[in-house]
């Protein structure tokens, strides 16, 4: 559920925001550029061509970045939760976003307006040094996945989607259920598959008693077994 009642304070404060970097008159200032937007499940936040509004950042919710590929396939190349950044990419480069973001739930965003970050914000050296950490663990997370995805078998690949998920958005109270209720076809986009091949081997697993699926919910039961699977390829 979408917590209606965080706030421009709740993010400039929040110690794992990038925006508590910022020394308290710079905190005061971004209040002036700063707008809050709701979002709907499955809505565009942007989409593949367009221009950048500003500087995202998603408050509540997530959100999966995924590329269009032949035949209109997507293809996700990442994933945010709660305080991470989307966008920014476009941004920094002045270019146009060569990807799109959607919700995957009902979910809060954040723009913060260009003018503010490229005139006050990035003066801030622990600011712009937090930026570009973010960038390079970006393109990091991208090297890795690019040889995961087009070397790994198909149970090696749906193996370390899990694992994402679990890394990113951890479990929910029982400690074993994915935090994250993607759909067959988008877990087939994450692991470079078919949809029916993500089906087919989300049930081996099962069988396998490596995870218990109740249609979207995803329980771990086995994450050693899968991450052997995950390294083995």
């Amino acid at each position: 559920m979408l917590n209606s009642e965080l706030g421009v304070k709740d993010i400039v404060d929040n110690p794992k925001s990038i925006f508590y970097l910022l020394n308290q008159e710079e905190k005061d200032e971004l209040q002036h550029h700063i707008s809050l937007a709701h979002y709907k499940k499955n809505e565009f936040i942007f989409k593949e061509g367009d221009k950048p509004t500003g500087f995202l950042l998603l408050v509540d919710g997530k959100v999966k970045i995924f590329k269009e590929g032949v035949g209109g396939r997507e293809q996700i190349v990442r994933m945010a939760k709660p305080l991470g950044v989307i966008g920014y990419r476009a941004l920094f480069s002045d270019e146009i976003h060569n990807s799109s973001a959607v919700t995957l739930e009902e979910s809060l965003v954040c723009t913060i307006s260009p003018d503010f970050i490229f005139n006050r914000a990035l003066k801030n050296s622990d600011f712009s040094f937090k930026i570009i950490r973010k960038l390079s663990k970006e393109l990091g997370f991208s090297n890795s996945r690019t040889v995961t995805l087009t070397q790994k078998h198909i149970r090696g690949r749906l193996a370390e989607s899990l694992l994402l998920l679990k890394d990113k958005y951890g479990f929910e109270h029982d400690g074993t259920t994915l935090r994250v209720y993607l759909s067959r076809e988008d877990i087939a986009n994450l692991s470079n598959m078919t949809t029916s091949n993500a089906i087919r081997t989300l049930s081996t697993f099962a069988s396998e008693k490596v995870i218990a699926i109740d249609g979207r919910k995803i329980k771990i039961l086995d994450a050693n077994r899968l991450e052997r699977v995950s390294k083995l390829g």
